[in-house]
């Protein structure tokens, strides 16, 4: 017997049974993860339900699990690439755990507009909520509302809790800003994101201590917006000066306009300025040179959150778990400094 066909009558619950050789209770408990089954039945149940192609009907999966199968996300950013990556990896593991996703996004964020949505999906009867908060507006708003129903939150930077996950985006920084005194540059310029976000304040610290712990100046940094244009206007400003021959840019987009105003300004990427980013968004692969940037892991910060977060539902004892680790990737972009004359 092979999958139901295109157009023919999907397989029901009583089809697994019949060809599993079990009673219609027994599939239900497999269904259900119920302990009260011996394993040669669960292993009988379980090729059943592969060879029909069978899937639970959700409503009936929700009545049996007194669950509605909604997650509640509230999202803060999502125009951005790391929240918009973690909100896609979120709702394609809730999906694959059997759940939908109900979006709140958030435009004006203050704490009666973050209470407003928290209610609003209460009443929605969500089994759970995860707030996708990348900015201290947004953290701030969270801190201290109380809800009924369990909360997960990401906030870049680092860990405090079994209520969040995040990325150690201040040992990125360090990893990038590492690599370039590794290659023999005196110290490290920074375009940092714009101020109010938490990874621009994590992105900023990581610089900072790396260049601290070796001894070299920390100059103020350029901020920028995120946006490639920022980033062009940035690198205008630091092509001016000559001692600049290494530069740290807090995410790709930025980079991209780093690079294209140090060749505007006739100075050549890597031979006479080095630029390292952050994210490792696909274009940078195409960029020329190939930009060398911190890989970041939205993806895995999206399952990590929807995982804790359906351990809470589930009654688990939630345990804390280490900030997921970012990545240095070296491309074209970083070399050596030119010889002092």
């Amino acid at each position: 017997m092979t999958r139901a066909a295109v157009g023919t009558k999907a397989p029901v619950l009583r089809d697994v049974a019949r060809l599993a050789g079990v009673s219609h209770q027994t599939v239900s408990r497999v269904l259900n993860d119920s302990p009260l089954v011996s394993e040669a039945a669960r292993a009988k149940v379980q090729a059943a339900v592969a060879q029909l192609g069978y899937r639970p009907h959700a409503s009936a999966r929700a009545l049996a699990t007194r669950r509605t199968m909604h997650l509640g996300v509230v999202c803060v950013g999502a125009e951005q690439y790391g929240p918009s990556l973690t909100l896609m990896a979120a709702a394609a593991a809730a999906r694959e755990a059997g759940y939908t996703c109900n979006l709140y996004p958030l435009e004006t964020v203050d704490r009666r507009a973050m209470r407003a949505a928290l209610d609003q999906l209460t009443r929605d009867a969500v089994d759970g909520i995860l707030v996708i908060a990348p900015t201290d507006s947004a953290a701030d708003a969270v801190e201290g509302q109380l809800t009924d129903i369990p909360l997960v939150m990401f906030e870049p930077g680092l860990d405090n809790g079994t209520t969040k996950i995040a990325i150690d985006e201040a040992l990125g920084a360090r990893l990038a800003t590492r690599h370039l005194l590794d290659l023999g540059h005196a110290t490290v310029h920074h375009v940092s994101g714009p101020q109010g976000w938490l990874g621009t304040r994590a992105r900023i610290e990581g610089w900072r201590a790396e260049l601290a712990a070796a001894g070299r100046p920390a100059y103020a940094p350029v901020a920028g917006d995120w946006s490639s244009r920022s980033g062009y206007d940035a690198g205008q400003d630091l092509a001016r000066d000559p001692s600049v021959t290494a530069v740290f840019v807090a995410n790709d987009q930025m980079a991209i306009g780093v690079m294209a105003a140090m060749a505007d300004a006739g100075r050549h990427v890597p031979s006479q300025v080095s630029i390292v980013g952050f994210d490792d968004i696909p274009e940078v692969t195409w960029s020329r040179p190939a930009l060398s940037t911190v890989q970041l892991d939205f993806a895995e910060v999206g399952r990590r959150c929807v995982q804790r977060l359906l351990g809470y539902i589930d009654g688990d004892e939630v345990q804390t778990t280490d900030a997921v680790r970012p990545h240095l990737l070296t491309r074209g972009s970083s070399a050596a400094p030119p010889p002092t004359p």
